[in-house]
């Protein structure tokens, strides 16, 4: 069954949210998303006490993908506004279909037959409203709870935090022309954060807080080989031991879980069964996102890097068979 048939299929069930912690791990694991128990806590609260979720952390650690993930687990809709600077209103929670308006203005003028206050009434009906995907998400055709995803919210600006704040609490947003809309069923929200800028208190204040922080080696392998299930087993550890490596040298930009894939997805591309230096030099570019980072880890460097991170798969190793 594809993931369309299976949203279909779930959708078409009783929404029933997870009775335990347990059952959300289950459900996200189900969806390919390695969670532990400290995450699952506040997912499962967040759900139960029905408050956002605020996720920070670098980027490329997952934290998108859990949105992704609780949507297809729970079978609901994922609705996501993606932020960006000069954001506003317009783009996240409605907008007068103008074009529209203006057509039906003509066609009133047309008729001969214009009352100033009806046709003002009218001009700013529901038909004329074009919901973004704030107002999307509390839309009372929803039949079910969707989950909203408002991503990277520290690349908005400050005073769009705003508009968030009568969501946030009561779930609800006022449209001065049509009154106040409510949800019927209130959206599992997940706010994610890079931390390129602090975000106010009053938004913070509104949600659960959670850190998505850089998996440790053995989640980090984990989440390879559940992604990446065809990979051999000794490439996966060795790319996953060269990233924790890597991680602990000084870089701009310090490769996440998302670029761990990539490369690992590149590597198998080039038909690789093990790791090597040249081979590490010429797709340093799937891990690396800055040319000073490329320069200051190529060659000599690389090397090291990769004689210690063999060190560490074997302290590694010799754990697990403990």
């Amino acid at each position: 069954m594809n993931t369309a048939d299976k949203m279909s299929s779930k959708s078409s069930d009783k929404y029933q949210a997870p009775k335990s912690i347990e059952d959300v791990q289950k459900m996200l694991r189900d969806e390919v998303y390695v969670s532990d128990r400290a995450l699952a806590v506040p997912i499962f609260l967040a759900m139960k006490l029905q408050r956002p979720l605020f996720l920070e952390g670098e980027a490329g650690v997952g934290k998108t993908e859990i949105a992704r993930a609780l949507s297809a687990g729970l079978g609901t809709k994922l609705i996501r506004l993606q932020c960006y600077e000069g954001l506003d209103i317009n783009q996240s929670v409605y907008e007068w279909n103008h074009a529209r308006q203006i057509l039906e203005i003509r066609l009133m003028e047309a008729s001969g037959d214009v009352d100033r206050d009806s046709a003002t009434a009218d001009l700013y009906s529901e038909k004329f409203l074009i919901k973004r995907p704030l107002l999307q998400a509390i839309d009372e055709a929803q039949e079910r709870p969707p989950v909203l995803l408002i991503d990277e919210l520290d690349r908005s600006d400050e005073e769009f935090e705003g508009f968030l704040l009568e969501l946030l609490s009561d779930y609800q947003i006022t449209i001065p022309e049509l009154g106040t809309y409510k949800a019927t069923h209130p959206p599992i929200v997940i706010i994610t954060s890079n931390r390129t800028r602090e975000v106010h208190d009053a938004l913070k204040r509104r949600c659960l807080y959670y850190w998505v922080d850089y998996p440790d080696y053995q989640k980090e392998l984990q989440i390879i080989s559940a992604r990446l299930p065809d990979a051999p087993r000794k490439l996966a550890e060795q790319v996953t031991a060269f990233i924790q490596e890597m991680r602990e040298t000084e870089l701009f930009k310090i490769p996440g879980v998302t670029e761990t894939l990539d490369w690992l997805s590149a590597l198998l591309a080039l038909n690789q069964t093990e790791l090597d230096p040249a081979v590490i030099d010429d797709t340093l570019g799937m891990m690396l996102k800055y040319q000073d980072d490329i320069d200051s880890v190529k060659g000599d460097p690389v090397r090291d890097m990769l004689e210690r991170s063999k060190n560490r798969g074997i302290r590694r190793g010799g754990r697990r068979r403990g």
